[in-house]
């Protein structure tokens, strides 16, 4: 293990030194000591991680390794022993979608998965040509011009959207709804704090933003979610009246499924539309990777960060595809560049873009209608229940907050026991607005069968008696 270790013990020495700090340990002492790998030494003295004994054979490396993975618990699915899985009720932004074997197995072609960046366009044509499809179907799915070529994941695309309309409108406020999912709005405070942007918060009122007030300085960007957080649907007419009235941008985190019912946000007057591209071809992973979807308005397109892949044809006239208007960092003055954190996921990116060809509009709209069903079932069957009530009163598509009778940690934790992940615990959030007390947020998507959301209703009827 030592021998791939990158730093040399000076250095190492250097690093702790100007950090202040006496020893490795000391660096990683933030990491809770439940999550840290035991490291026992060898003979020599080089540290032996997972506690595998010296020279062991293939087999059983693998053995140990399916050993520890089996501490897991995923959710039921394909690979997953029947009776061993939990069925998900989860979302919160990750979503338990089927992921048709079509996506796997394209997916999984060696000139997909081999293929990290697509710097030298003239040998990588295949994988160019399908982050132009890519970024074509994502811009049609967001109703706006162009599309880039995919971020990280859904929170750095919206702090990437905040970055562009801070250098467009040369004001560095932005108005950030509540209901944009709190790990976003995290992010988005971690990078504030060092590129100078400056969040204020809008308030929720029954369940969706309150545009009325705002702040004194005009902001460069309004930032909502739809539907948001609690799964409520936001009226973007009204957060684009409260943008035209400061001159700021209107920046829109979508749900990509969601949106094959929905009218798309750029139809409904967004600049910029950001959202997490998971729910189509990524299954849930135990956390990732996922991929930030990007889209804006032709005028704003020399401010799109990352990698954007145009189509032309070359010196014989046959058509070609190349990386165009190049705004990263490492491919102009650091100082111009629209970003320098950002990259692409290329491999999630076409898993998406097979996953969006292979739906195409009908089956998209589909797999959005077949989710509102299944969750208007499973909200139906719990608001049945003694005791259980809605958390907020706006309309919902595909996920939706309830009040329970029981601390939802609680119930979140009894619902284990009965084979259920029941959904994400809203335990005193002060974001979800005045007077509304501790929820439990609940997704059903195409996955979930009649039988398990019954079965679902009859185990939470059961732990908040």
């Amino acid at each position: 293990m030592a021998d791939y270790v990158p730093h040399t013990e000076r250095e190492i020495e250097a690093m702790l030194g100007f950090l202040g700090l006496a020893s490795l340990d000391d660096l990683f002492s933030v990491v809770p000591e439940a999550l840290r790998l035991a490291a026992r030494p060898h003979g020599d003295g080089t540290p032996r991680f997972l506690g595998l004994a010296d020279g062991l054979g293939e087999p059983d490396v693998l053995a140990e390794m399916e050993r520890l993975g089996a501490a897991n618990t995923a959710c039921t699915g394909p690979g997953v022993p029947s009776g061993r899985g939990l069925v998900c009720f989860a979302g919160g932004g990750a979503y338990d979608h089927e992921v048709p074997e079509a996506v796997r197995a394209l997916g999984s072609r060696s000139e997909y998965v081999t293929a990290y960046t697509p710097y030298q366009a003239e040998v990588a044509q295949g994988v160019l040509q399908a982050l132009f499809e890519y970024q074509t179907m994502v811009a049609r799915l967001s109703g706006l011009d162009v599309a880039n070529a995919s971020l990280y994941d859904g929170a750095s695309a919206c702090v990437e959207a905040a970055n562009l309309a801070a250098a467009v409108t040369g004001r560095p406020g932005v108005w950030l709804s509540r209901g944009v999912h709190p790990h976003w709005r995290s992010t988005m405070a971690t990078f504030a704090a060092g590129s100078g942007l400056s969040l204020v918060p809008a308030p929720l009122q029954d369940g969706v933003t309150s545009w009325d007030s705002g702040p004194a300085d005009a902001p460069g960007a309004l930032v909502v979610q739809y539907p948001n957080y609690l799964g409520c649907l936001e009226d973007l007419d009204a957060a684009r009246r409260a943008a035209d009235a400061r001159g700021a941008l209107l920046v829109v985190a979508f749900d990509p499924v969601a949106a094959g019912l929905l009218r798309p946000p750029g139809e409904r007057g967004a600049d910029v539309v950001v959202g997490e591209g998971q729910a189509l071809g990524t299954p849930l992973s135990f956390g990732g990777p996922y991929l930030g979807l990007l889209a804006c308005r032709l005028e704003l397109v020399r401010r799109l960060p990352g990698r954007l892949v145009g189509e032309t044809v070359d010196a014989e006239g046959r058509r070609a595809y190349v990386s165009t208007l190049r705004t990263r960092e490492q491919d102009i003055r650091r100082e111009r560049a629209s970003s320098n954190v950002c990259t692409n996921q290329t491999l999630i990116a076409v898993a998406c873009a097979i996953q969006m060809a292979w739906l195409g509009t009908t089956g998209l709209r589909e797999l959005a209608l077949r989710c509102a069903r299944a969750t208007r079932h499973t909200r139906q069957s719990l608001l049945a229940i003694d005791g259980v009530e809605p958390l907020v009163g706006a309309p919902v598509l595909r996920e939706f907050a309830v009040r329970l009778p029981v601390a939802p940690s609680i119930v979140v934790e009894r619902m284990l026991d009965e084979g259920f992940l029941a959904g994400i615990a809203l335990d005193g959030d002060p974001d979800l607005g005045p007077g509304v007390g501790p929820g439990l947020l609940v997704a059903a998507t195409e996955r979930r069968t009649r039988g398990q959301i019954d079965a679902y209703a009859t185990a939470m009827a059961k732990v908040i008696r």
